[in-house]
């Protein structure tokens, strides 16, 4: 009897802890589950309950992401550098030439250019000419052709420009390869520890470092050539008003006649001045045969 209620107690026991076991297995279950989900999320893999109530809006969220942004990058581009040789020529009839080579260089410099030779001369007792070599910002080129072209009468100008673009990033992306070149020889350098291989290592650094700096010295070239333009600029003095196109008139004509007679006069003088000496010998032996002639007449009398 005792043993029956015992069993039935037990039972009583058993079925109260065995619902209590299901639920914290449950519940540990869901919690599990929960972080799996979680973790799932965070690494950002999404499974098919939420593939298939996502999709939609994942399909209108990424390509309206997608097609704003190369709007926005059209809206704003990024601007394409151009690099450029300009070069002119400029020759100027001026009254003054001196004056007009001093307002040239006011004006290069004024404009944060500079004169890179500058030449002045004479041509004749009454004219100068100036000869001047200029190097103006590519900003203020054509402002600066404009204002000396404006200093007297133009007669000759020419200009010309070279787009150096793709030589210039030639010459940057040959410097950065031949850079990392450089400095990969010098950690083998460091790594080295063999005589022979250091001295190797040390001939193949002198070649690409020598490399390096042409093309440096080549970088700077076309930096300087890009960044001024050069401008050669002559300035003349006119002709003095009818020096050289009257017609010869009667006076001319006299003392032109005259100036011909006094240089043949001259020649003259000079022929005659030669031969005086011969002359005078011959005159002497003249005289000296008709003595001798006269003398052998009177003894043959």
């Amino acid at each position: 009897m005792q043993g029956a209620p015992f069993a039935r107690t037990g039972r009583r026991v058993a079925g109260p802890a065995a619902v209590l076991l299901a639920a914290v297995l449950a519940l540990s279950g869901c919690g599990a589950s929960g972080d799996d989900a979680g973790s799932a999320a965070d690494r950002g893999v999404v499974g098919p309950q939420q593939q298939k109530s996502g999709s939609g809006a994942g399909r209108a969220g990424a390509p309206a992401a997608d097609a704003a942004r190369p709007e926005r990058q059209r809206e704003n581009p990024k601007p394409s550098a151009t690099h450029v040789i300009r070069t002119a020529s400029l020759s100027v009839e001026v009254k003054d030439a001196s004056k007009a080579a001093a307002n040239a260089r006011t004006a290069v410099q004024d404009a944060g250019g500079l004169v890179e030779k500058e030449t002045t001369e004479r041509i004749d007792s009454t004219r100068d000419s100036s000869h001047l070599v200029l190097r103006v910002p590519q900003e203020s080129y054509d402002g600066v052709l404009r204002d000396l072209a404006g200093a007297g009468k133009l007669v000759s100008r020419t200009s010309a420009a070279k787009d150096v673009t793709d030589e210039v990033v030639d010459v940057d992306s040959r410097i950065a390869t031949q850079r990392a070149s450089v400095a990969r020889v010098r950690k083998l350098m460091d790594r080295a520890g063999k005589l022979a291989d250091v001295v190797t290592l040390e001939g193949e650094l002198s070649s690409r470092q020598a490399a390096l700096e042409s093309l440096l010295a080549q970088q700077a070239s076309l930096k300087d050539r890009t960044a001024l333009a050069t401008v050669t600029l002559d300035l003349v003095e006119p002709e003095a008003a009818g020096a050289a196109d009257d017609d010869p008139g009667f006076p001319d004509a006299v003392a032109g006649g005259w100036h011909a007679f006094v240089t043949v006069l001259r020649w003259l003088a000079m022929a005659i001045g030669a031969a005086a000496p011969f002359l005078a010998v011959a005159a002497v032996l003249a005289v000296l045969w008709r003595l001798l002639r006269r003398r052998r007449g009177a003894q043959g009398g």
